[in-house]
């Protein structure tokens, strides 16, 4: 069991930086467009008028797909941004308790989210929400990644509780299943 979630878990994250380099691919496709714009307008007086239709919107889609997919991988590599400043003056025991206290709160909050990011997705799928842009994307489409990256973020944080219950260490300590010592 151990080996296909942390599967899933490098899957997200490789999802999440394919997302990355489909920022990069538009951005800079968007770029030389506008270069070779440039220089048409310096060199005829006018300049060609091409550009990547709402590619701000898809830009930003990528985004919140790459950012939401990262999550459980962060988690389990430790990238997180944690309180030590805190936690490292507390006793093994405190520590211990505090650990499976914030990883409950997280997974019962991260759980919320889920719930409600599935729910919007649905309703965007059933009232043919689309996006404003020049390209009229339906909502559903780009909520998707969202929702599934909340999804295995939720898993993942159910993962680290089992663990911590059954007194492994935290996988962002560096000494649990961490997926970076892979």
């Amino acid at each position: 069991m151990r080996r296909v979630l942390d599967m899933l878990y490098r899957a997200a994250g490789g999802l999440a930086a394919l997302f990355i380099v489909a920022i990069v691919a538009l951005v800079f496709a968007q770029v030389g467009l506008n270069f070779a714009d440039k220089i048409t307008a310096a060199i005829t007086g006018s300049g060609l008028g091409v550009t990547i239709p709402s590619y701000a919107d898809f830009t930003g889609f990528f985004l919140a797909a790459s950012s939401f997919l990262a999550l459980a991988y962060t988690l389990r590599a430790g990238g997180h941004i944690r309180v030590t400043l805190v936690t490292r003056t507390l006793s093994s025991k405190t520590r211990r308790v505090t650990e499976i206290i914030v990883t409950l709160v997280a997974l019962a909050m991260s759980a919320f989210g889920t719930y409600y990011m599935i729910l919007l997705v649905m309703e965007s799928h059933e009232f043919g929400d689309k996006s404003a842009g020049m390209v009229s994307v339906p909502l559903w489409i780009p909520q998707v990644p969202v929702a599934l990256g909340l999804l295995v973020l939720t898993l993942a944080l159910a993962d680290e509780l089992v663990s911590l219950l059954r007194g492994h260490p935290a996988s962002w300590t560096g000494k649990g299943e961490n997926l970076l010592n892979e």
